[in-house]
């Protein structure tokens, strides 16, 4: 069993509340590109839609006991994972009663920390990474991701106006960190649907790079068509079409996460 630098696991929230950003498709591609490399991943979908979960092939059925239950009857997080047909990879799928969480959860006590408390027993070390797929929102959920995170890595969209959502969840964050979980953090930011015959892509990634340095991973996830193709066969594109650049981009990022997380560790000399 590997760990990314210690037994300790570390839990990212993929987070961006604007929809269409390619969230969910860089928490399952790059929950498979980890699994790949030899570390045990948790991928937690935390949407009332579940495309995380349809995308890793977890049929309806097998979603009677997800990621709402944790949150709705602190229901004990190991009873809710599923193993996936990927190996080092299994999921806590989104339920059907997901979407009434938001208001369920108005007049619950520590409302906020309701998944935090849940999947508290899993960093024992049993999984390197836990990754947590929020919701296109700034609401309820998502905040439980955000207090239960380690940290958090935003997809952003090499399109117009994707520079002012990002602004909204770094003073959401900033918040979080005052308020809930002081040692929240951003892990980084990742460019998606970057089209290079598009100028447009160009300057948002100029943009990212000179507002958030190195927070912006090197790692350009493309447009292309066999991500956008996978989820519907119930797989991730590595699985899909290992050789696509869609597949070859997620798994360079796994790699540049992994040396990033190495570096964290490393001793200032």
């Amino acid at each position: 069993m590997s760990h990314a630098s210690d037994s300790r696991t570390r839990i990212f929230a993929i987070a961006n509340q604007k929809g269409g950003v390619g969230k969910t498709t860089t928490a399952i591609n790059l929950a498979t590109a980890l699994a790949a490399t030899g570390e045990t991943i948790l991928l937690i979908d935390l949407d009332p839609q579940g495309n995380a979960s349809t995308g890793l092939g977890i049929a309806r059925e097998d979603r009677l006991t997800g990621s709402y239950r944790l949150i709705a009857d602190a229901t004990p997080a190991t009873d809710a994972i599923r193993v996936t047909k990927i190996p080092g990879l299994a999921v806590i799928p989104a339920d059907a009663d997901l979407a009434g969480a938001e208001i369920e959860l108005v007049d619950v006590p520590r409302r906020e920390f309701r998944l935090r408390d849940a999947i508290a027993p899993l960093r024992a070390g049993a999984y390197g990474f836990v990754l947590i797929d929020c919701t296109p929102s700034l609401g309820l959920l998502t905040l439980n991701a955000l207090v239960a995170a380690d940290a958090v890595l935003v997809p952003l969209q090499c399109e117009f106006f994707a520079l002012e959502g990002i602004s909204q969840l770094v003073r959401t964050i900033e918040v979080v960190r005052r308020g809930f979980n002081p040692d929240l953090t951003l892990q980084g930011i990742v460019l998606t649907m970057f089209d290079r015959r598009n100028n447009l892509s160009d300057q948002v990634a100029v943009d990212a790079r000179s507002f958030f340095g190195a927070c912006v991973y090197d790692t350009v996830i493309p447009r292309n068509i066999r991500i956008s193709e996978a989820p519907s066969h119930g797989k991730p594109v590595l699985l899909y079409d290992y050789r696509s650049a869609g597949a070859q981009a997620y798994i360079h990022l796994a790699s540049e996460l992994l040396r990033r997380e190495r570096g964290r560790k490393e001793p200032i000399a």
